[in-house]
């Protein structure tokens, strides 16, 4: 029996396994809300199972003369487990959360001992003083806020292409998060992590140096219903004002891949090449009586973006450095139909990748059965790819979510 197959039956086994828990010893919760939950004996810990998945069918054709070169594909876009609840004391939370589809799973490389990445987030979270929490783990840094919101909880389809290229995804390490109420109304929320660097699941070590992360939110008309700053659309209809705006800043030092824990690693003719990589974010949510409206800003730097062989000589890798620019709104013409809309343009250094801005505009329209947790989602872009063929994009997607 192959590794694959193996994996797959140790992973049936486990769920079997749960399924099986006597249901004296579980309870049901509503739609959305897991597909179980199991509290221990003597109450001393919790875990909710939940499980969700997302369907999606997208074509793409050529759009410089007329639509041309017509494709089309249908896949498991995402398709996972999610496990949370507290262990020892409700000041001991946890989550994990495991990737099953093929695109969860990609990403296989020398630096992952060439494995499935199947686990997305294993960390621990420690409410050890007031209201200071200390997260362990793997799990999403603080970077730009799109990217943060859950795939689960999205306006549109899928994130932007200012989340593809600079977005800072996960890593392994310790964030510490606080936060601060400056007046009645006046929330500040502090986060700084400290992490390897590299991104998830690597298994070689660290290869470069580290990264350091730090993050600072501002609400100030307070908390938005049920997390909204962190989700899609105003679901909640949200009856008062509320704003969230955000400043971060990243720096991986020494980071040996194009997008510091991202993209690929930049060989050279004597091992790998390091560079100081730097990311700014800027980002605001906006939600008032089914409006929404979300703005991010990113930048990418390095000390030195152009990878070198030790005699000097390029070795075609390069930091991809420049700017993205995201505007998003929505609205809610009723309790579960939205119309959205966005606009994004990135512009990567044209010295460096040779090609100039892309712009997409982006059309949606989602219908939400129940929320967030089942829902229909479809979307129109146009991109104009600057020295290459701009493109026509329509996905349609189903999502899923127990």
């Amino acid at each position: 029996m192959n590794s694959s197959i193996l994996q797959k039956v140790v992973s049936f086994a486990c769920i079997s396994v749960f399924f099986s828990i006597n249901a004296q010893q579980t309870n049901a919760p509503r739609f959305g809300k897991g597909l179980f939950n199991l509290v221990g004996e003597d109450s001393t810990w919790t875990m909710k199972v939940g499980l969700r998945f997302q369907t999606l069918a997208s074509s793409s054709w050529d759009a410089e003369n007329g639509l041309s070169n017509p494709s089309s594909s249908m896949l498991i876009r995402r398709s996972r487990l999610k496990f949370d609840g507290f262990a020892f004391s409700p000041k001991l939370e946890y989550k994990i959360e495991l990737g099953l589809s093929n695109r969860d799973q990609s990403g296989a490389s020398e630096y992952t001992s060439d494995a499935p990445r199947y686990i997305l987030d294993a960390v621990l979270k420690w409410n050890f003083y007031e209201n200071f929490v200390l997260w362990f783990g793997q799990t999403k840094l603080p970077g730009n806020r799109e990217r943060v919101i859950s795939s689960a909880n999205l306006q549109m389809v899928d994130r932007s292409l200012l989340n593809s290229r600079f977005n800072i995804d996960r890593d392994i390490g310790i964030q510490l998060r606080h936060k601060t109420k400056l007046s009645d109304n006046f929330l500040m929320k502090e986060i700084f992590s400290i992490s390897q660097g590299e991104g998830r699941n690597i298994t070689t070590g660290n290869e470069g140096g580290h990264q350091f992360t730090g993050r600072i939110e501002l609400l100030p008309f307070g908390n938005f219903e049920n997390k909204g700053d962190y989700k899609g659309s105003d679901l909640k209809f949200e009856q008062n004002q509320k704003l969230s705006f955000a400043f971060g800043y990243n720096i991986n030092k020494n980071a040996v891949r194009t997008r510091g824990s991202q993209g690929s690693y930049m060989s050279t003719n004597e091992g790998l090449y390091a560079t100081d990589i730097s990311n700014i974010f800027i980002d605001a949510m906006y939600k008032f009586k089914g409006f929404s409206f979300m703005a991010e800003y990113a930048n990418r730097d390095a000390k030195a973006p152009l990878a070198k062989n030790f005699d000097g000589t390029l070795t075609g890798d390069e930091v991809q450095i420049g700017n993205g620019l995201n505007l998003q709104t929505g609205y809610l013409i009723s309790k579960t139909l939205e119309l959205s809309a966005r606009y994004t343009n990135v512009t990567l250094n044209r010295n460096i990748t040779g090609s100039g801005a892309e712009n997409q505009y982006t059309l949606g329209v989602s219908k939400y059965i129940s929320g967030h947790n089942l829902k229909v989602q479809t979307d129109i872009s146009y991109t104009d790819i600057g020295s290459k063929t701009n493109e026509l994009l329509y996905r349609i997607q189903v999502d899923m979510h127990f």
